[in-house]
């Protein structure tokens, strides 16, 4: 197994390490960089519980080799809050009853706020759309889309 140097932007921080070239995202995120916000789900794509913010879209983490990385920026769900004080997203999910078990909320929030960046005030189809790679086994998703509705009246 090689190591490949990368450079990357993690949650507004410069980052440079060596990573072995065989592994995957979200395994550098969890096992390496101890962000364990991002989950590992099905580890092939279809589930979103790994979704991170990768250069301003969603992506599943689970399919992005660690060196893949290499000059991007990356957004994981511990890079919302600010000063800790919890993003517009985060706080229109509690808000909204959109969390339960929470497993699929990191992932979930993170494709809203990717959604929410390129269009602030989203109808209901394209929050739909923009959630469809992101499954949930508790809400029935009403009322993820009516959080992602509440964060887009509060932008």
């Amino acid at each position: 197994m090689g190591y490949v140097k990368v450079r990357f932007e993690l949650n507004g921080r410069e980052l440079e390490l060596e990573v072995p070239s065989n592994i995957t995202l979200v395994e550098l995120l969890r096992e390496r960089l101890n962000l364990t916000g991002t989950k590992k789900g099905c580890e092939i794509g279809e589930c979103g519980a790994c979704t991170v913010i990768m250069n301003g879209a969603p992506v599943n983490s689970c399919l992005v080799l660690a060196p893949q990385v290499d000059g991007s920026r990356i957004t994981t769900i511990e890079g919302l809050s600010k000063n800790g004080k919890l993003d517009i997203i985060q706080k229109a999910f509690i808000e909204a009853g959109a969390v339960h078990c929470g497993f699929c909320t990191p992932g979930m929030v993170l494709s809203a706020k990717a959604l929410l960046d390129k269009i602030p005030h989203p109808t209901i189809d394209e929050i739909k759309e923009a959630i469809s790679g992101n499954l949930c086994r508790c809400t029935g998703y009403w009322q993820i889309i009516k959080a992602i509705q509440m964060a887009s009246e509060m932008l």
